[in-house]
Formats: C-alpha cells, structure tokens, sequence
C-alpha cells in the first residue's frame, strides 16, 4: 500500500518498497527522499514503510498536533491500519526521537531498532544545548553541520520547483513546531528508554556536527540492550551520503541472530 493514509483524521503520504519483514523507516528533519538509493538498497530485503511526518512532505498537519509524542501515537495507528503487530524500525535525526518514543510507549511492537543520529534527550548540562540550534545557523554553516561533503549534497533552492521549494520551507516551519521547546528534547523521554525491549543499534557519521559522538553513547547508554557504531565519510545523513554502508550496517544488524 502507498500513497495517502488517513490517520486520526490525517492524510499521511505514505510511501512502500519491496518485500519481505516489515521495516518502519522515520526520516529526519529533510523529510523522505524517494529518489534516494538507500530505499532500493534496503527494500531488496526488507518491505520498507516510509511514511512522511505531518506537516513534512504532504503529509497534513492538523491543529492539536504539536509534538513528537502526538506523531509516536500516529504512527502505532497506523502500524494498526496496516496490519503489523511487529516491525524493525529505523528512526533518523527527528525520526530517532519519534522511535525512542514509540518503543517506549509499546516496546513489544518491536524487533530491532537503528537509531540513526537521533536526538530526544538531554545528556549534558542544563546551561548548554546538545545539539546546535539549527535555527540561528547560516544555511551555509548548517550544511557544513549537516554534511561531509556539501557540496555533493546540500540542495540549491534555485534548482528546485516551486513544489519542493515549499516542502523545504513546510519541513523547516513543523521542525520548529514540535522540537523548539525544549529544544530537541523531551525531558521525560530519558525517564522512560529503560522499557524498551528491542535490541538497538546507535549510528553517526564521522563527519557529524549536530550529533557529537558523547551525545550518542550518552543516549544509548541510557538503553537496555543498545551499541554504537559510525559509518565512514559521512555526517549527519549517512544515510544519504554513504547508502552502502549504511544499509549493510543496518541490515547486518537486522539481519542478526540475537545471542541465546
């Protein structure tokens, strides 16, 4: 099934590729790529899931809608409508936080987590942000934050349409809606990432300036069952800057036996 769900009373746009177990795929703050390599690379042995958040891509956005914790309950909906008691689960950046969220909320729902530079929680000290506010940054000195290369992957807005050019901008207004404050974090989330049950894997890209390497083993520690790796020439999104290595990490991990 792809295209348009409608969920609680919102049309989420949700996107479908290959077969195989059901993996739940949560973008982060640039929304889904359906372009993108990385969705071949994972559906050719998984059905991948990649719904756009509300208020990102096409998703609607409706008025009491205002927070991570309102889209966790939207989507364990639409793992309902959709027929999936259990599903692996990738969470990027934003879409790390709406998986730490979900887990928790009904850790049995699922098998495995990747947490792909995830935020949602505060590690460091109450004085200083854990994550740069994305806000008040040039667009030129966030993509040095966001990619290894910008140059190769930074988006120019005169090259886009009119179409994808309200995206980005829609994308960056709902950002601001639902992490602003507390900045990019619940303070109760950490309380509660002891209940989820899965297995998870903390992924970051070398080349990160938003999500330091302290940040993530902070966060995984704060999970039962969870470790850390790093993909190689990439930042923020290695995702969208090293595909291969990102989905052979991820589904090795998938992939694996648990230890007995």
């Amino acid at each position: 099934m792809a295209g348009m769900i409608r969920i609680a009373g919102i049309d989420l746009d949700v996107a479908e590729y290959g077969d195989g177990p059901a993996l739940l795929m949560l973008h982060g703050a640039g929304g889904h790529h359906p372009r993108h390599a990385v969705n071949a690379l994972l559906s050719a042995r998984r059905r991948v899931i990649c719904p756009s958040h509300p208020g990102f891509g096409k998703s609607a956005l409706p008025d009491w809608l205002d927070s991570v914790d309102d889209i966790a309950h939207v989507y364990l909906e639409l793992m309902d409508r959709l027929g999936l008691p259990k599903v692996e689960l990738i969470g990027c950046s934003i879409g790390g936080w709406i998986a730490a969220e979900m887990a928790t909320k009904a850790p049995e729902r699922f098998t495995k987590l990747v947490m792909v530079a995830p935020v949602g929680v505060k590690t460091g000290s109450p004085d200083r942000l854990d994550v740069p506010d994305v806000f008040a940054l040039p667009p030129e000195e966030l993509d040095r934050l966001l990619f290894r290369d910008p140059r190769r992957m930074a988006q120019d807005p005169a090259a886009l349409s009119d179409e994808d050019l309200s995206i980005v901008v829609r994308n960056r207004e709902t950002l601001a809606l639902i992490a602003w404050e507390p900045y990019m974090h619940n303070p109760k989330l950490k309380h509660r990432l002891h209940r989820v049950a899965a297995p998870a894997l903390f992924l970051r890209g070398d080349s990160d300036g938003l999500v330091s390497d302290a940040y993530l083993q902070a966060y995984a520690r704060l999970l039962p069952n969870a470790r850390t790796a790093t993909i190689a020439n990439a930042g923020h999104v290695p995702q969208l800057e090293q595909p291969l290595a990102f989905a052979a990490a991820a589904l090795d991990f998938l992939d694996a036996e648990r230890p007995e």
